[in-house]
């Protein structure tokens, strides 16, 4: 089990959507959000995150990094990158497919929503990822074709 786990906005939106939210802490403990992630998150519902104690929120301490980035990525996406440096993390779990470059070109070990219903199904965690694919995709979540094929091929399904 990876030790410290940085998570962006649509893997918990997406996964609290579908009432899945405790996968992640199934597969990983307690896991790490920064600030801009928490905001992100409680747009539309400022308790979203109350009753789950397993989610710690953290802020960057290097804020010049922050404002040093320039992208166009979300400010979630960065501050994600930036605490998972300032952390050593051993895993980010980002959806945003630049998010992802940007993550991997700075040495940081990425997977997505997707990802996270693959580890799952190999842990015993869920029993199948289509169901829950499929309510993502109804969630509004884009999975591609491609995707959710070889997400089943990798589950067995």
């Amino acid at each position: 089990m990876p030790k410290t786990v940085i998570v962006n906005s649509t893997p918990i939106i997406a996964l609290l959507g579908i009432g899945q939210l405790d996968i992640l802490n199934s597969l990983y403990g307690d896991i790490i959000i920064p600030e801009a992630v928490r905001d992100e998150v409680s747009v539309k519902d400022e308790h979203a995150l109350i009753n789950y104690s397993w989610i710690k929120v953290n802020a960057i301490s290097n804020v010049a990094a922050k404002e040093a980035f320039i992208s166009s990525l979300h400010d979630g996406e960065v501050e994600v990158m930036i605490l998972a440096k300032e952390h050593d993390a051993d895993l980010v779990i980002i959806d945003d497919g630049l998010a992802r470059r940007y993550a991997k070109y700075q040495g940081l070990t990425v997977t997505g929503t997707v990802g996270v219903l693959c580890r799952a199904k190999q842990n015993g965690v869920i029993n199948s990822i289509k169901p829950l694919l499929d309510d993502l995709c109804g969630f509004g979540f884009y999975i591609s074709d491609n995707v959710f094929k070889e997400a089943l091929r990798l589950a067995g399904e």
